[in-house]
């Protein structure tokens, strides 16, 4: 493990804005195949918002967004972004990494690992539901930033309502990387994201809704994340 005097980023802080997902079920749906499946999820943590620029500056020194604003979310990053984002603030809270590179920079997602990470995408539509059935967990004016009210940008996160289990902009403002790939036989590695963004209708911003691309070279500006971890492995704030 990095040993405790390494640690620049005070975890307790990023604690703070994670909310405890209960365990539970959640049955997924793919439009393209008309396969439906069900997950069993174990409780984890989830961040309230998607990740801001502040703190993506704070841990990788970086400015990619193309809205820029410390409380915005950050976008315009690919998966793998994102996922070297989630590896950074792990090794600077004092945490193991949940993800691994070889040396054809081949990617290896250890589950038990205690740091940061993406959430599965059974994970982000069972934490956006909040234990609702539709496919919103709320009035779409007042949950999120779309394109009837987005004024063509991004916003600073937590402006809207939030859901049932206290998270903000699920749906709306940007788009959201998940860890799975979405269908390899077909896609080969390309990953998913969820949500809705900015400049979308009505009918993008749905719970269900699922998206995929390109993990190392598919970036665009209503494109971003939110962090997740195993809740077995918190560390707890004074």
């Amino acid at each position: 493990m990095t040993q405790q005097t390494n640690r620049i980023c005070d975890i307790s802080i990023v604690n703070k804005e994670m909310v405890e997902i209960p365990k539970g079920k959640i049955e997924l749906r793919d439009d393209r195949t008309k396969q439906k499946w069900t997950v069993e999820l174990e409780s984890f943590l989830l961040s309230k918002f998607p990740v801001t620029q502040d703190l993506y500056y704070e841990i990788t020194k970086a400015s990619p967004s193309a809205f820029q604003g410390n409380r915005r979310p950050v976008e315009t990053v690919t998966w793998k972004d994102a996922v070297l984002f989630c590896n950074s603030l792990s090794n600077q809270t004092g945490l193991n990494p949940c993800y691994s590179f070889d040396a054809e920079e081949e990617i290896t997602f250890d589950q038990t690992a205690e740091g940061f990470r993406l959430p599965t995408e059974a994970e982000w539509e069972y934490a956006c539901k909040a234990g609702t059935k539709g496919t919103r967990y709320g009035e779409l004016e007042l949950i999120a930033w779309y394109k009837a009210n987005s004024a063509q940008a991004t916003h600073n996160v937590g402006l809207k309502e939030p859901n049932a289990w206290g998270i903000y902009d699920m749906l709306g403002n940007v788009w959201e990387w998940c860890s799975d790939i979405y269908d390899e036989t077909v896609y080969g590695s390309y990953r998913i994201f969820r949500g809705g963004g900015w400049c979308d209708e009505e009918r993008g911003c749905l719970s269900t809704n699922r998206r995929r691309s390109h993990p190392t070279s598919f970036k665009i500006d209503d494109l971003g994340f939110r962090i997740a971890r195993n809740r077995i492995k918190m560390v707890k704030s004074d």
